[in-house]
């Protein structure tokens, strides 16, 4: 398999790796806000770029009949313009705020729980998620589909708040960025007599690109915007 890589920093440096040890060959490496490339070249694209050019990277590939798998984040205001792009040229697509397996998992857990909790009202919910200072988005698009899910499951909730909760109904998601974190996320939900508390940590960036390698392998051959859940066949 032939993958163009949208975005040359850590991540596309470790996805590179991954994919030559699956047997794959990169044959495009894009970095920041490179826009004059040939994407035709690629059976299919990961785009972990930058939110400025994130949607010119997806446009191209549809455009282009090129598979394009994305992880970045802070670009989501043309998400649904992704979408009416890659049905337009029959196209393959799969965003996903976060490509982990665990994470995956941790988000289905999120889900269960917060519809288990969605009658006690007793218990606030609280969320945290603490990354690298490079990051450039706060919160981070997992925290955000954390929360957009607790939300959709949970009948007392119906915004998330960045840092402070200024309305009842609302989640506070706190944003930390310190030093090399790869990425941890936690869930409180906390009452006067106890906390329920969930939490992933990741312990280095080799879950979020082997996900994203497995999801570029996945798609080829298919049509449609997809998730990870399809990928993982989860939820």
């Amino acid at each position: 398999m032939n993958i163009a890589l949208l975005g040359y920093g850590r991540m596309g440096k470790t996805i590179e790796e991954i994919a030559i040890k699956r047997g794959h060959n990169i044959v495009l490496k894009i970095d920041k806000g490179d826009t004059n490339y040939d994407i035709t070249k690629a059976d299919v694209a990961i785009d972990f770029s930058i939110p400025d050019v994130a949607f010119n990277n997806i446009s191209n590939c549809l455009k282009n009949n090129v598979p394009v798998i994305s992880g970045t984040t802070g670009w989501l205001d043309n998400y649904d313009n992704a979408i009416s792009l890659c049905k337009e040229n029959n196209g393959a697509f799969i965003y996903a705020s976060n490509f982990s397996l665990g994470v995956n998992i941790f988000f289905e857990l999120n889900k269960t729980l917060a519809k288990m909790m969605s009658n006690l009202n007793q218990y606030n919910v609280t969320m945290e998620e603490i990354h690298h200072t490079k990051k450039l988005d706060a919160p981070s698009g997992t925290a955000i589909s954390l929360a957009n899910d607790l939300i959709a499951e949970h009948s007392d909730y119906k915004k998330w708040e960045l840092d402070k909760a200024t309305e009842e109904n609302s989640i506070p998601i706190v944003a930390k960025r310190i030093g090399d974190v790869p990425g941890t996320h936690t869930v409180d939900y906390e009452s006067e007599v106890d906390t329920i508390h969930i939490e992933h940590v990741a312990h280095n960036r080799q879950g979020f690109a082997l996900g994203a390698v497995v999801a570029a392998e996945w798609i080829i051959g298919k049509s449609g915007v997809f998730t990870m859940n399809d990928v993982l066949n989860i939820g």
